[in-house]
This record gives structure tokens, sequence and C-alpha cells, in this order.
């Protein structure tokens, strides 16, 4: 019989009507019978003859119902056609909501927990079962997977959460919905919750899936639900549903199963914080945070496809947990786990500090401050480090810092700094280093996506920390005035926690594999990334350095590049800051450099791209002293970005006794390849295409993946001389994930050797003969025409050959591999504003370059990164030009 429900369904969008169901449920305790409403795939998948894995039980929150999963209905059913592992998908409509009954009954946390079992039982519902749930839906998922050891499997969850901290107020939203005279008015006699919930999608939904998001609840009378699910929420410890709530989030922690969290940060609701418990309570889940979503990040991001990239890539976990073995065996008895394991104790490692404790007795000068806010440049000798690394350490510990947990650190490169930062490593404590020149958008979502448990910090830092509500317990650098301290909420200064541990015995070190640092990337090609470091890999990348550029206790360095700034200590030698603006690389003038390297007798300057731009441009005021103190430099080094011969060549004037190196790498690993300016002179006459940046470091290795018609790698990297495709790197100190973002760290390392750790770097190039690598592009930047792929650094290479053009940027426009190429130039002298290229240069550009051009465009400026000042934002670029090429305004891109 077709119900009303039916008809209804039937007329949505998105969703088939014939995986629609409805059944009389029993409760178990009252007897009283139910009609519940669920969308259920079993059938279809039956007359399909597909045999099923297991079933993912899917529960909505408030104020959504089951048709917030069609994603993950419809892409399962193509799964299961497509030959993958068949997931049957049970969704359910809960009680009072949906076009489930309305009981008239109230039905609390447990009650509803109970519900979901008593419809499972009469379902007759067998492992292996994984939980699929979103906003309220997780707490009563998550009830029933306690409550259903039996048939667990895995646990998924959509922005939810488990547990409130006490004495902290519930998010202001709730707390509005839920507040006397606005309760009944805002969620059962009028639409209000409901919209409001509507509203908070990324990009806005559509007015079709609005309505049918309203579908169930047209009257007041069908509204009930979403009123009593607001009354319901634990607001303290007084409320009827906290102590359910409290018995849910302990046996959480208690699951041993596979657990995939994905995440909407922009959540006003169900923000970061809850997610960091979650995480607490299965620290081994697999997380992703799909930065720029919120609330409804079903809605918002392709959530269906993760779920089951994830459960096709744990299926044997899975399959595993539901016959009786834990996900944690079935994890650890594999032969490449054993075999990691075996290498890794094979191994010959020192601690990051080993180095510091060496020379601990020691009273020469091991770092040195130039900074202007020193007022003359301030020594610090080794043992006086070590000591002050040591009572950090031990102070952390005392005022309650544990191995693990995460400390941001807000503080400028320096012996402070470098101090700090031992000391975190040395007790366990997992580093949080994000840079200043992501701007303060930029170091809050990094700050906020790792949720600190601590942050250590300058006044400026801590004053972001107050306003922006960053997490964490706060340490500042200075000590402050009492006043200052409450309005910041500074619980403790360092020279306090020095203080307390001057008397306090160190904990143990932590072990090589555990979690050591989290360091995030520029955000020069999306927004920045958190990568994880264990102990062991920073201690390799501090191994390579050393013995690929003969670092001993006598060569000094001059570090005017933050991911450098502090391995000094851990090479035993001793290190300078030059006096810089570390937030604007581009501050650090030539002078600054000779001061850094004449204070330190420095054997050995690290610069980064953007710095040496400045340094060149103000070498005018170098003073015969200070060119002599440069001219005692033996080796340098800029990396980050590739440093073309002209712009190295200007460097090395100012170092006319150094060998100038230009590494290339990415914070994912800081060191894959190295070219000296004599490398660079070598290749000049080279027919290829792009930028040379070496032969692999000892111990690294380089391989390409082809790209195909479409642009994409193929999968197969390997090391053929000419073939254009993706970088694919392995190296020791290569990271070991990137920080919440299981999604990206899939990608990154899908389709590899089986051999090692490999990482696809998303460069795109190609190995000559030599075994060089040219990098010609970014795999995004890509333009895949009718002709096949083609990589925009040859070009935008060919193009700036034109005197009139100072750099150039090539970005496709039209549909896939279709696309047109469109020049974007800065010109010799600048333009004034946005423009088409007028007909010399047009001609001048396009008679360069053996790319057929649509159009050439000029702009005052091509945007670049803050950090690099030189990668191109072609992404951008190529939005903005398919704008103004199709009508548009022509403002700034």
């Amino acid at each position: 019989m077709v119900n009303d429900a039916t008809r209804t369904i039937a007329a949505l969008p998105g969703i088939d009507v014939r995986v629609s169901r409805t059944r009389l449920v029993p409760e178990r305790d009252s007897g009283a019978v139910h009609e519940w409403h669920y969308l259920d795939t079993g059938a279809e998948l039956e007359r399909r003859g597909v045999p099923v894995a297991g079933t993912i039980l899917a529960v909505h929150g408030n104020p959504t119902w089951s048709y917030l999963w069609r994603g993950i209905v419809s892409a399962s059913l193509r799964a299961a056609e497509a030959g993958r592992p068949a997931w049957r998908v049970i969704a359910v409509d809960q009680l009072e909501m949906g076009f489930s009954a309305r009981t008239g009954v109230a039905r609390p946390l447990a009650r509803r927990v109970a519900d979901l079992g008593d419809l499972t039982a009469d379902l007759g519902l067998t492992g292996p079962v994984v939980t699929l749930a979103h906003d309220w839906g997780g707490p009563i998922s998550l009830g029933w997977a306690v409550d259903h050891p039996e048939l667990l499997a895995g646990v998924i969850a959509l922005n939810t959460a488990v547990h409130h901290p006490d004495g902290v107020p519930i998010p202001a939203p709730l707390r509005l919905a839920g507040a006397r005279g606005v309760l009944a008015n805002g969620t059962v006699r009028t639409t209000a919750f409901l919209d409001t919930t509507l509203a908070l999608g990324h990009p806005a939904l559509a007015p079709e899936v609005k309505d049918a998001f309203r579908a169930p609840y047209r009257t007041a009378a069908r509204r009930t639900g979403i009123g009593a699910f607001v009354a319901d929420i634990p607001v303290d410890a007084t409320h009827g549903s906290h102590a359910e709530l409290r018995r849910i989030s302990s046996g959480v922690a208690a699951l041993d199963v596979p657990a995939l969290f994905l995440w909407g940060p922009a959540d006003p609701i169900f923000g970061d914080r809850y997610l960091d418990d979650l995480i607490d309570r299965m620290p081994r889940a697999d997380v992703h945070r799909f930065e720029g979503s919120g609330h409804l990040i079903a809605e918002d991001r392709p959530y269906a496809d993760a779920v089951l990239a994830w459960l096709d890539d744990n299926a044997a976990r899975l399959t595993g947990a539901a016959r009786g073995s834990s996900a944690g065996e079935a994890a650890e008895q594999t032969p490449v786990a054993d075999a990691v394991a075996a290498a890794r104790d094979a191994a010959t490692f020192a601690p990051l500090w080993a180095a510091l404790d060496a020379r601990r007795d020691d009273d020469g000068v091991a770092v040195i401050d130039m900074s202007a806010r020193a007022g003359r440049p301030a020594r610090v000798s080794w043992r006086r480090l070590d000591d002050r690394v040591r009572n950090l350490a031990a102070g952390l510990r005392r005022i309650g810092v544990q191995k693990g947990q995460r400390v941001s650190v807000l503080v400028p490169p320096g012996p402070t700094l470098t101090a700090v930062i031992y000391a975190c490593l040395r007790i366990g404590a997992i580093v949080v280093v994000a840079d200043a020149g992501l701007g303060v958008r930029g170091l809050s979502r990094a700050v906020r996506g790792s949720w600190p448990d601590v942050v250590i910090g300058e006044l400026p830092g801590l004053t972001a920390a107050r306003v922006l509500g960053w997490p964490g317990i706060r340490i500042s650098v200075p000590r402050l005035p009492k006043i200052s301290a409450a309005a910041l909420g500074v619980s403790h200064d360092l020279a306090g926690v020095a203080a307390l541990g001057a008397t306090a015995p160190l904990p143990a070190e932590p072990a090589p594999d555990d979690s050591a640092a989290i360091l995030f990337t520029s955000g020069s090609t999306g927004p920045a990334k958190g990568v994880a470091y264990t102990h062991r890999q920073l201690s390799a990348l501090r191994d390579i350095l050393s013995a690929h550029f003969g670092v001993t206790a006598d060569t000094g360095l001059v570090t005017g590049f933050a991911p450098f700034a502090l391995l000094g200590p851990a090479l035993g030698t001793r290190s300078a800051t030059p006096d810089m603006d570390v937030s604007a690389p581009r501050t650090l003038t030539a002078a600054a450099v000779a001061a850094a390297v004449r204070a330190s007798d420095a054997r050995m300057v690290f610069l980064s791209p953007a710095a040496i731009l400045n340094v060149v441009a103000t070498a005018d005021a170098l003073t015969a002293d200070d060119r002599a103190a440069l001219a005692t430099v033996q080796t340098f080094l800029s990396t980050g970005a590739p440093v073309g011969e002209p712009l190295l060549a200007a460097a090395a004037a100012l170092m006319p006794g150094a060998e100038p190196h230009t590494p290339y790498g990415m914070t994912e690993g800081l060191l894959v390849t190295d070219l000296t300016l004599a490398d660079i002179r070598g290749v000049s006459d080279a027919a290829d295409r792009g930028v040379c940046v070496g032969r692999a470091i000892e111990g690294n290795i380089v391989l390409i993946d082809p790209l195909d018609d479409d642009g994409r790698p193929g999968g197969s990297p390997g090391s053929a001389a000419g073939v254009l495709g993706e970088v694919v790197i392995s190296a020791p100190h290569l990271k070991t994930s990137y920080d919440r973002l299981w999604l990206t760290d899939r990608t990154a390392g899908a389709q590899v050797p089986a051999e090692g750790r490999w990482h696809r770097t998303g460069d795109v190039g190609h190995l000559d003969a030599d075994r060089r690598l040219w990098i010609e592009g970014r795999l995004p930047h890509v333009l895949t025409m009718t002709d096949g792929p083609v990589a925009p650094v040859g070009p935008e290479q060919q193009i700036e050959t034109v005197p009139a053009v100072r750099r150039a940027a090539v970005v496709g426009i039209g549909p896939h591999r279709l696309r047109q190429a469109v020049a974007v130039v800065e010109t010799t002298p600048p333009a004034g504003r946005p423009a088409l290229a007028g007909p010399e240069v047009t001609a001048a550009v396009r008679s360069a370059t053996d790319l057929p051009l649509a159009a050439v465009l000029v702009v005052p400026e091509l945007p670049t990164d803050i950090r690099h000042n030189s990668k191109i934002d072609r992404t951008r670029l190529s939005a903005w030009a398919e704008g103004v090429l199709s009508g548009g305004r022509t403002a700034r891109p």
C-alpha cells in the first residue's frame, strides 16, 4: 500500500523511493508498537544478487531525517554495481522525527538508544555493523554501539559530541534555542530552528533540498520532536540525560574498533572541541577535517565517497572485528607491519637533543639572537641552553603537560623558541609550529585545527589566542602583570615554569616513533596543512643535513629560514638568527645577514627565496666590513621554492667564497634533491622544460608517475627519462602523515611502491637522462588540452624571455580536455591595472612560446604566497581569467 510518506518521498530530489520502508516495531519495555520509517538498500542488493559485506546503520540528528543519508544510499548501490564490496545501508527516521511515528511520549537520550536497539532487533540485524551518525544522532548511535559489541565492526561520525566539559556553557545557538520562552516558539510553533539549521550549508543548500528537509515537518504537530530534542540536551550535571551521556562517553573510550571522524570545522555547534574529545577517546581513529565546511557536512562535502573509501581500506579489519578479533590485533598481525617494525628496530637513532646533551658542560656560544627586540645580540652558551631546556621540560611536566599533548608555540625564532621547542620534545609533548607568515586568518585556522592543549606565546600571540578563541592553557614568555595575565587567560609564565623545574627530575625520554611535531605548510596551494613528524623522522632530517653538507661543531649557521632555525643545537653547532620580521621574510637585509655572520663566525647561511630577493636588493648598503664577513661563508642554501640562476648568482656574488645550493623539498620532506649554482649553469643549454632541482640526496628516491590524457597520474611511478608526471618521493625523514587530514594523506600515499614510505608531492615534472629532476608546475595547474596534458612552467619560462615581461603565469580556461591556454603577465614597467595586453606585448608573448595562447592578459602583480613570494596561485588566476574573458569585471586577481 502506498502511504502519504511514500508519495511525498517519491517526489523528493536525490532519493530512490524503492529503498523507502515502514515497519511496526514494539518497544521491549512497554510493548507499545510504533511505526518507523527508514531507508534500506538490502532488498535492492538482494535483487541484484550482490553479496553483502556488512551494514551501515545511519542515524540522523536534529532537525534532519533519513534524507540526510541519501548520498551514502545511492553511492553504496553504485559501488556494489561496480564490483566493490557491497554494504547494506539502513538509515532510520528516529521516532518523533522524519516520517516515523509521533508517539506523544517523551523520548530522552536513554529511550532513543533503546528505540534504536528495538528496531535493529526487530529487523534481525546481524554483524558486521558500522554505525554512521551526525549531530545528536552521534550519542544515540554510539550508545547503540556500546550496547551491541557483538555486532559492532566500526564507527563513523560527522560533527557530533559525546561529552561536554563541566563548567563550560553549551554552544550559544543551542543555549538560545533552549531558552525559556524561545524553545516552543523557535522549534515547534515556527520553523525558526529548522530554517536556521538549513542555512548552515557551505555552500548554501539548493531551495529544493531545503524543501525536502522540511517535508516531514510541515505543521507544528509534526515538529514536536524537534523541540523535545533541544530540551533533552544535557546542559549540565543536573539534566536528566546527563548520566546516559556520561555512560555513552565512557563506553566509547573502551571501544576497540576502527573509527572514522569526518568534520566541518566551521560548525558553530559541534566545533573542533568535540572532535578533539572524540580523538582522545579513540586515538587510533582516522580523521579528516574538511576546511571551510560546516555543520551540514553531509551536504557540503562528498562524505559518501570518503565513507566508502574508508570501508574499502579497512575491509579486513571491519569483518575481522565482527568475528571477534579486535581491530588492534587485526592491524598488528600483518607482514608489512612486522617488517616495518623490524626495520625500525635495526635503525640507529639519536634523539634531536643528543648534541645538546653532549655539550651541556660547554661554555661556548650555542645560539645568538640578532633581533632588534633584544637591543643587542643575545648570546646563549651550550651550558645555559641545556639548563634552560631541562628546567623548562621538568617544569612543564610539573604543571601538568603530558607526553602526547599538543603545545602550540607562538614565539619568534631565537634562544627562547629553541629552549621551548627542545623542552617540549624532551618530555614527549607534540610541538605545533605554524608560521606567522600565514597571516592572522591562516594562523588561527592552523592553531584551532590542531586543537592544542597548551599555547606558549609572546604578548601578540597570546592576545590573538584570547580574541580568536584558540584552545589550550596559556603560558606567557614574559612575566605579565596580574591584571594582564587574567585578561589574557594566562596561567603561567616561562620563568615560573623553569623555576618549578629547577628541582624536579626529568621524565623518561619519548620513544623514537612517538609523535614529535606538527609543522604547517605555507598554505600556498590551499589551506595550510599540519604535517606530523615522529622523533625518528626529525632526527633523520638532522642526519641527512649534517651528512650532505658536512656540518661540524665549527661550521656555524645563520638561519633566516624558519624551518631550519631550530636545527643548530641538533647539529651541535652554533646558530644565529638575523634581525628580521620572521612573518615577512622580505624584511631581511644584506646588512643583517652580514651582521649575523660576523657575530657567529658562521660558515653556512640558510635563506628563504623571499628573503634572498630583499638581500640582493639591499646589497648596495653593505660596508666593507659587511662584505668581508660575507666572503667567509663557505655554503649558502635557499630552500622552500626553486631559485633561478640570476637570483642565485646575485646572492652568490655577495658570498663569493660560498658554494650556493638550492635544495628541493617541502614541509613533508624538507631535503629531497640538491642543486648547486654550477649545476644550474651546467644545464642552461638543456632542452628540458621546467626548473632543474638536481639529483636525489643520498638515501632519498625520486620517481615520476606519468600523466594520462586526463592529466592524472596513472599509478605506475618509474624512473624513465623525459616522461611528464607527478613527482613521487621516498626519504628516511619523510613525514608520518597529515594531521587530521585522512583523505589528503590517503591520496598522498596512493599507488606507490610497496617498500618504504612514499609521498605524492603534487608537483609535476620529469627526470632527465642523468636522473636530474625538473619541476614543471603543480598537478592542479596542468592544462588538459586536446593534444594531452601540458605543464605550465615550460611555457612560462619561454614567455619570460620577452624583454617586456617580468614574470608570467600560464593558466587554462574552458572545459576539461578542451582547455585553452592564457598567459597572465607582469610587465616592465608594471601595468597600472589588469587588462588585455596591448598588440605589441601580445605578439611578442605569442611568438616566444610554442604553446597556442587564447589570450594574453597583463596585471600589476601576480598573486603569490607570503612565505616564498614565488609560488603563483594559478588556480585563482585561472578562475579570474575565465571571468574576465567571458565579460566579467577586470578587477585585480
